[in-house]
């Protein structure tokens, strides 16, 4: 799944510009009766040898390694009357994750899956429609862009999104990390690392969420499909476990500098093992907990707080905090139950490349006491499991620069460094580097 969370971020924000943010420039309102984008995006990932006096099943491996994935995907949009438009997202993709996407909760690479192949194959991850009401106030000019149709709508307005999509297309976004093809890498920066959001393997469900939004704030809400059973790739086909996610967002000037900061609350409900139950059922057996045995119908809860700041023109930094229920499994994301994250993004205006960024981040995760107990007796999570555990928080350290070669072309090189990978003491530290070539129309 990538985070991504999302490879998340490609449905353009439906509420677009509050009035405080609109622009002064005349633009062309003429609503637009059909588009066409397209993206390309290569990331190519390594790590050197580091220490490891064990592995287990889903460990990273500690030999030197490298892992490369591409995806080229179109955006298709139709008007299909007033307000309304269809989108879809065909997909071709290829290659794996690091170790198959394991090894790191708050993996390093958002535009790696959690299935791959060696040769491309084609897929349809969104097929949506969106439906936007206008409620009154200024009307406001919506740029053409990938999955939004250019045109215009009123400032106060209904947005209804019902298909197949990502839930962080429209919950948790934030300005400066969410895009794998064009900012951060890291799972848990790009998103809330607690944020279990309903996905399939590939990180897209079926559902559907709306959003009304006013002058300075957005409520919106959804009902998404989970995964039949946890990080599979299929969804639930009868609906029976599901996801509410709901999120409050607020808008402000700070020192005549726009910000947000949104409040997201999500609950999972679905067959799920708890980490007790399954230690219990592990002791009674002497064979390792595995929570697949001890699922039953539960929930699980979490929120993330969510900050975006301009300080600048060309600078902004951001925040997350994020916490959930780590009594049960996981269920979709990632094995974390807290995480806070943190970071900042500077255009390259004040050395004359304006369209270049340098993002810098940090990240800290965590795991519950239940399921420290659980992986330290050789339990497996989504990503993680390496046999036995000595506990520490993982701590990642990324960095980047994307240079943008022309209008639709960049290139970026990207930094991490990963403390107590898969939370434990005993692996690492891990250094990686990547490379990323992305390029659009």
């Amino acid at each position: 799944m990538a985070a991504t969370t999302a490879d998340a971020s490609d449905i353009a924000a439906a509420n677009v510009a509050p009035a405080a943010m609109a622009s002064s420039t005349p633009q062309d309102t003429t609503p637009e009766s059909w588009s066409v984008h397209g993206q390309l995006t290569n990331v190519t990932q390594w790590h050197p040898a580091f220490n490891a006096p064990y592995s287990g099943a889903n460990s990273l491996t500690p030999g030197s390694a490298s892992a490369e994935t591409t995806d080229m995907m179109l955006f298709l949009g139709a008007r299909l009357w007033h307000g309304a438009g269809l989108y879809l997202n065909p997909e071709i993709d290829q290659g794996f994750g690091l170790s198959n996407t394991l090894g790191i909760a708050g993996f390093p690479s958002g535009a790696a899956y959690k299935v791959g192949q060696n040769t491309p194959y084609v897929r349809l991850p969104r097929a949506f429609i969106r439906q936007v009401v206008n409620l009154g106030g200024a009307v406001q000019p919506v740029p053409a862009d990938a999955n939004q149709l250019g045109g215009s709508q009123a400032a106060d307005n209904l947005t209804f999104t019902v298909g197949k999509f990502s839930v962080v297309d429209i919950f948790d976004t934030n300005r400066y990390a969410h895009d794998p093809r064009a900012d951060f890498l890291n799972w848990s920066v790009l998103d809330g690392g607690a944020f279990d959001y309903a996905a399939d393997a590939w990180g897209y469900t079926v559902g559907a969420a709306v959003e009304w939004t006013r002058s300075w704030w957005t409520l919106r809400t959804g009902l998404f499909d989970l995964s039949a059973v946890p990080n599979s790739t299929q969804l639930d086909p009868h609906f029976r476990q599901y996801e509410w996610v709901g999120e409050l967002e607020a808008r402000h000037q700070l020192f005549d500098h726009p910000g947000k900061v949104k409040l997201l609350g999500f609950v999972n409900r679905a067959d799920m093992g708890s980490y007790a139950n399954a230690l219990s059922l592990a002791q009674q057996t002497g064979a390792a907990p595995d929570t697949a045995l001890v699922r039953r119908f539960a929930s699980r809860a979490g929120a993330v707080l969510n900050i975006e700041q301009e300080v600048a023109p060309d600078l902004g930094v951001f925040a997350r905090a994020s916490v959930n229920n780590g009594s049960q499994e996981t269920y979709e994301f990632t094995d974390i139950n807290r995480s806070l994250s943190a970071g900042l993004a500077l255009q390259g205006d004040r050395w004359g490349r304006h369209d270049d960024t340098l993002g810098v981040a940090a990240v800290v995760n965590g795991l519950s006491g239940a399921a420290r107990a659980y992986f330290a007796a050789g339990g497996l999570g989504l990503l993680i499991g390496d046999g036995q555990l000595n506990y520490g928080t993982e701590q990642i350290a990324e960095m980047y620069y994307s240079w943008q070669v022309q209008k639709h072309v960049a290139v970026t090189f990207n930094v991490q460094h990963v403390v107590n990978p898969g939370y434990n003491r005993d692996r690492g530290p891990v250094p990686l580097l990547a490379l990323r070539l992305h390029a659009d129309f």
